[in-house]
């Protein structure tokens, strides 16, 4: 009888890293990630089933404890859950009772991570919004744009971002911000 064996997703942008000195564009590691939906009665018992706080305000995000689940707010009544450690959200979810949609988009989406002190420059080059660290603190999260393509920015650190994006866009996004990385060297 043969084994079963179990097939692994492959980042698009497994390994590569690419920029500047001022700023290294890398592929984040694969993590588990899930759009949610919810009514205000469902955001609490939600919360408690994810281990996360959903935040309530626009442009923010929590992290769980451990610090391997992050929530991102998108809008009033949505969220993007993404968990570093690679755990089934969908089943921290179904016990919830109160209404709620759920959908998974781990192998739809995937990451990138932009550092260096020359990463907010580096996301100028395609993002309209302003992205500076006053008006864009750590923590903070929007869906905006980035060159032709709609993205999701975190600001993780001052000087990084996590930029998460359909998977089919992944080659246009990295070379775009390969390009940016390197320019932004020249400021």
């Amino acid at each position: 009888m043969a084994e079963g064996k179990t097939a692994m997703m492959r980042q698009p942008n497994d390994a590569r890293i690419a920029g500047s000195a001022v700023a290294t564009v890398a592929s984040a590691e694969f993590a588990s990630r899930l759009t949610l939906r919810a009514r205000p009665d469902a955001v609490a018992p939600l919360s408690k089933a994810l281990g996360v706080k959903l935040p309530e305000k626009p442009k923010t995000s929590a992290r769980s404890r451990n610090g391997m689940r992050t929530a991102l707010w998108l809008g009033p009544d949505e969220w993007l859950v993404i968990d570093d450690s690679g755990a089934d959200l969908m089943a921290a979810c179904a016990k919830v009772k109160q209404l709620h949609a759920t959908v998974d988009v781990s192998h739809r989406n995937v990451a990138l991570v932009v550092s260096g002190k020359g990463a907010e420059t580096a996301l100028k080059a395609g993002c309209p919004q302003n992205l500076s660290l006053e008006l864009f603190p750590v923590g903070a999260c929007s869906r905006t744009m980035l060159g032709k393509v709609e993205v999701v920015i975190v600001r993780t650190a001052e000087d990084a971002f996590r930029i998460e994006h359909w998977r089919s866009f992944s080659d246009y996004v990295f070379g775009f911000l390969e390009e940016a990385a390197r320019d932004a060297a020249l400021d």
